[in-house]
């Protein structure tokens, strides 16, 4: 068979082939390149060797997932790129058992990822810091990428960051970065707070108690219910009405003077003030106290969910620690400490401050009837108590929330012992004979000395 192509000629055909193939290479992906072809090193641009990989790669699960959920690779391969990391791990238990549930579900819904990223970013440091270049004497403050600082402390003993302890120093070491192993995660103060605002309570509104209906004694009717309070107002009944009867040996729900309709989720609130301390750390023992050795943190959530207010005066754990064991062996002594440390008002450092400097001497009510703290201004600070049971004003606004106000001090608050009745029966033996002994004036003494001359005297028993 002939071969020769009809139509045109062979050079008219290769030019046609040269076209068309032109086209098929200017028609593919711009981004279909070999990555043998990329530059190793460069801003966002990142080999198997980065720090970042192994991090992903390493045992590191937990932490790794959520930067994944944060959406930050980007932001940490460019990181990379520019400069040497320090990356401290939580280790896996503390993000899975060890982590609050409520608060891991905070991190991990949509609306909050902003915090997510700013706690994943609280744990990269834009230098390098391996152990050997671990600050020994003084605790060192690093900035962050999150915008915020931790603070390096320990040296050749055991690392810390900020409240954490280093447990697997240099845990991975690469050319651009090092992997410090930490035994919890780092919760910046932001994120803390994002996490106490999450239930917005401008939202909300609180409703007056509702109690029996009172009838008039004169008219016999019943009187004319008050006029609507504003939203928000606090209640009508004094706390001490709200409160459960004795000191609160079992778990008993407060009797509360309201309709049953909880406008504030106290509960929740009264966790989120634990859970500070928790983190804030040195003040485990008080916490302990609220939560396992009584009741008082279900108390203080039906409070505060009745729509009242506390101050919280915490002892911090050197403190605790100075109480003996006849002080906390009693029935109900235990309550009875705690009580005299909570305060039926909202106040922050600055008002207690500013009241202090004002007045001199401030007496504010306490939980536990009828006693007084007093607090007045010492050192440019505020210190509560008289003489050698007084405690300084240490860690001020731990946690504020617009209902629940804690304040650290140093020492543990004791209420001024009260005046025996044995001390005070004298004195009234002594007033009542003195009372008894009728008083005489001179015009009588005057007649009585008249009758005396005259020898009537003793027939007049007033004048004996």
């Amino acid at each position: 068979m002939d071969s020769r192509i009809y139509g045109g000629s062979p050079t008219i055909l290769f030019f046609v082939l040269l076209v068309s193939a032109t086209g098929v290479r200017s028609a593919l992906p711009k981004n279909l390149v070999s990555r043998s072809t990329l530059p190793s090193s460069g801003s966002g641009q990142i080999n198997s060797n980065s720090v970042l990989v192994a991090l992903l790669d390493s045992h590191y699960t937990e932490l790794a997932e959520l930067v994944e959920k944060a959406l930050l690779l980007q932001n940490l391969e460019d990181a990379v790129g520019r400069h040497n990391v320090t990356i401290f791990a939580p280790r896996n238990e503390a993000l899975e058992r060890d982590l609050d549930p409520e608060f891991k579900r905070f991190l991990l819904e949509p609306r909050n990822l902003k915090s997510l990223q700013t706690l994943i970013l609280f744990h990269v440091i834009p230098s390098r810091i391996s152990s050997d270049s671990w600050p020994i004497s003084e605790s060192a403050r690093h900035r962050t990428l999150a915008a915020d600082h931790v603070h390096l402390s320990g040296g050749s003993a055991a690392k810390q960051v900020d409240i954490a302890a280093v447990v697997y120093p240099d845990a991975v070491i690469r050319p651009d970065g090092v992997i410090h192993g930490i035994e919890r995660l780092l919760v910046p103060r932001s994120v803390q707070e994002d996490f106490n605002r999450r239930r917005s309570l401008a939202s909300i509104s609180a409703v007056l108690p509702v109690g029996a209906p009172e009838l008039d004694p004169r008219t016999h009717r019943l009187k004319k219910p008050a006029p609507p309070a504003p939203a928000g107002s606090p209640p009508a009944l004094p706390i001490y009405d709200a409160m459960a009867p004795g000191p609160a040996l079992a778990p008993a729900p407060a009797p509360g003077p309201g309709s049953g309709k909880h406008w504030f989720d106290g509960e929740s609130q009264v966790k989120d003030f634990i859970q500070t301390l928790l983190l804030y750390g040195g003040y485990n023992e008080l916490a302990d106290i609220l939560v396992n050795l009584t009741s008082l943190a279900t108390e203080m959530g039906h409070l505060v969910s009745e729509g009242y207010v506390l101050t919280v005066l915490a002892p911090n754990d050197e403190a605790m620690a100075k109480l003996t064991a006849d002080q906390l062996s009693e029935p109900g002594a235990p309550e009875q400490i705690v009580y005299y440390h909570l305060i039926p008002e909202y106040q922050t450092e600055e008002s207690m401050y500013n009241a202090v400097r004002r007045f001199g001497k401030v007496r504010y009510d306490t939980l536990r009837l009828p006693h007084k703290v007093v607090a007045r201004e010492a050192d440019g600070s505020v210190k509560f108590g008289q003489g050698q049971g007084s405690a300084y004003l240490f860690d001020p606004d731990i946690y504020t929330d617009g209902r629940i106000s804690v304040q650290g001090i140093d020492a543990v608050l004791f209420p001024p012992e009260e005046e025996t009745p044995a001390a005070v029966a004298p004195a009234a033996v002594r007033n009542t004979v003195k009372a008894a002994k009728p008083r005489r004036g001179k015009l009588f003494e005057l007649g009585c000395q008249m009758l005396g001359a005259l020898g009537q005297r003793a027939r007049f028993t007033s004048c004996q």
